[in-house]
């Protein structure tokens, strides 16, 4: 089994510094790298925060986060060559272009995306130009170019090679004027989910996600895929979602296969969480899923 490495990445450059950015603090201060084989391997901080709109993508701090995904790629390409399994804290979804970067660098990958939201908006329908409401389109090669081409290697994935399970914002990204879906990506909304089984849903993801065609996939975790009655530290709220056990059932089935090469956690918001009960409750769902890949028990 791979060891597992942490990397505190804080940016809230494609959002806004309203909290998100204490995420690393509050887990590792809740205990998630106590007992799983945890290596520490530091911290790679963001560039300041501009809260103007570029006018030209429309698209906050592009500049920003296209230079901060490349350091972090830097962070997660060197824990990967040292064997270490990458456990990315975020931060806003952003960090997820960092994430694919350093796995595009070595060829064609897969991602397992748990989200609330499918974030596939332009620029042009989203109404604060926020990135974290785009970078499922941004890493598939939708939106400005300075984020799409990242080091020239864009697009950083392709329709077919991901999955998209959990989401419940269909009607609401409808509403807005986000783009539709492309008919090659694997898409598992909640109602999907739900008829199917969480573990029978985490194994059709596997089914796209271990072909030979992929040398790996990467999993992402907003934590808007939970419940909002159980996950209530978020920015952007939505009812209903997964339960505790259906997010720990899809991360123990997705990280348990060697093809699972890393795992991010985004948007959860220490600040909407005064007595830390979310962020202990969250760190035990992360650690049970993690332990079949760190030798740690739960």
């Amino acid at each position: 089994m791979r060891d597992l490495a942490i990397i505190e990445a804080p940016s809230v450059l494609g959002l806004r510094p309203s909290g998100v950015e204490e995420l690393p603090a509050a887990l590792l201060g809740a205990g998630l790298a106590d007992g799983i084989g945890v290596v520490r391997s530091g911290r790679v901080e963001p560039p300041a925060y501009d809260a103007r709109r570029d006018e030209e993508t429309g698209v906050l701090n592009p500049g920003g986060i296209a230079r901060y995904s490349v350091e972090l790629a830097d962070a997660v390409g060197d824990i990967l060559d040292r064997g270490l399994f990458p456990v990315v804290l975020g931060g806003d979804c952003t960090i997820l272009l960092g994430t694919l970067l350093a796995l595009r660098r070595h060829g064609r990958h897969g991602l397992l995306f748990l989200d609330g939201h499918t974030d596939f908006y332009q620029p042009s329908a989203e109404p604060n130009g926020e990135a974290a409401s785009m970078e499922l389109a941004l890493a598939t090669g939708r939106g400005p170019r300075p984020l799409t081409d990242l080091e020239g290697r864009g697009p950083l994935l392709y329709d077919e090679d991901v999955v998209a399970l959990g989401f419940r914002d269909a009607d609401e990204s409808a509403e807005a004027g986000m783009q539709p879906l492309p008919p090659g990506l694997h898409a598992i909304d909640l109602y999907g989910v739900r008829e199917l089984g969480a573990g029978a849903a985490a194994h059709r993801a596997l089914d796209v996600l271990g072909t030979d065609r992929l040398a790996g996939y990467w999993v992402h975790v907003d934590v808007d895929v939970l419940d909002d009655a159980v996950m209530p530290a978020v920015d952007y709220r939505r009812p209903g979602g997964l339960t505790w056990p259906e997010l720990e059932l899809v991360l123990r089935t997705a990280l348990a296969d060697a093809r699972a090469l890393g795992l991010d956690v985004t948007i959860f918001n220490p600040r909407l969480d005064p007595d830390g009960s979310i962020a202990g409750r969250l760190v035990e769902c992360l650690r049970r899923g993690l332990a079949v890949r760190g030798g740690g028990q739960e």
